[in-house]
């Protein structure tokens, strides 16, 4: 089955849901690391996760993926998902959330990279420029919205989770051609969740400890940002390209300060406004594509008597 390799507005929706929750997942990391290890937050989120996609699989008798898929899907899986997350939630654990936000805005360049080398996907000077363009404008968010951006060696294991995110990204697109979207998405969390067990063995004991409102927030992080964040998010992908879904990822500083605004009052000052337009330009210019120009009229020359 062909994706029609687009930005249509049903992409677009699937990337804002998928946007909206995970910009809410650094906080709720945050909050959890208060009673939990990152191995435990991992194994948890990871394990809800794949206890939802059971459900969802089993409900609407979804196959599996073909068998000669699953090495690769169990590798995607494992770097995509294990790794992802246990290196970011270790650097939260040291890194300012202004830091990690900068980095992981390197998702998009690294995708588009990738995608380039890998799945030999053209990238057009408007598409190079429009992402140095966004990730101008996200650092002029984190900036100036009063997020604290430190030097730190820990902000390495975030340089790592961007890595694994984009192979995670390109790695599953061709596969979503000869399978199914949820049978894709699902494999690769069982595999995540199962790579997340050694480093998450505490979790019971630390469950049995832990206030209502740190388990609540592992529960959200394992429905929410992980569970519907990743289905909407590969459903975009099963619709465009890439480079193009993964640009939207600018967003999510924006999206984080405009929460804060809302929900907790913290205002935004001018120039964070101006970065937040920035990178929405950004973002446009980077999936802009190019107006096919128009036949010329053809003009009907009167037929010769005879």
């Amino acid at each position: 089955m062909q994706t029609p390799e687009r930005l249509d507005g049903r992409a677009l929706t699937y990337i804002g849901i998928a946007l909206v929750t995970w910009s809410s997942a650094y906080a709720a990391i945050a909050y959890a690391l208060a009673s939990f290890t990152p191995g435990e937050v991992a194994l948890a989120r990871l394990a809800i996760g794949s206890l939802c996609f059971a459900v969802l699989l089993t409900v609407k008798r979804v196959p599996l993926p073909a068998r000669r898929d699953w090495p690769v899907l169990t590798l995607l899986g494992i770097i995509g998902l294990t790794v992802y997350h246990l290196c970011l939630n270790t650097a939260e654990t040291r890194v300012a959330s202004g830091t990690a936000a900068i980095l992981i805005s390197l998702v998009p360049a690294t995708t588009a990279a990738l995608s380039a080398i890998w799945l030999r996907e053209r990238l057009s000077a408007r598409t190079l420029m429009g992402l140095g363009v966004a990730l101008v404008g996200v650092v002029v968010v984190v900036l100036t919205s009063g997020k604290d951006v430190k030097v730190e060696p820990m902000a390495a294991l975030v340089l790592v989770s961007v890595l694994a995110s984009a192979i995670f990204f390109v790695g599953q697109k061709p596969l979503f051609t000869r399978n199914t979207l949820l049978g894709v998405t699902g494999f690769t969390f069982f595999a995540g969740t199962l790579g997340a067990l050694p480093f998450g063995l505490g979790l019971p004991q630390a469950l049995m400890h832990a206030p209502p409102s740190h388990i609540g927030a592992l529960v959200w992080l394992g429905i929410a940002p992980t569970f519907i964040g990743y289905v909407a998010w590969n459903a975009a992908l099963h619709r465009a390209s890439a480079s193009q879904v993964s640009s939207f990822i600018y967003f999510s500083p924006p999206i984080a300060v405009l929460i804060g605004w809302v929900w907790l009052g913290e205002r935004p000052t001018l120039l964070t406004l101006v970065g937040g337009v920035i990178t929405v330009g950004g973002v446009v210019l980077a999936n802009a594509r190019r107006r096919r120009p128009s036949p010329a009229p053809v003009i009907a020359t009167p037929a010769k008597q005879s």
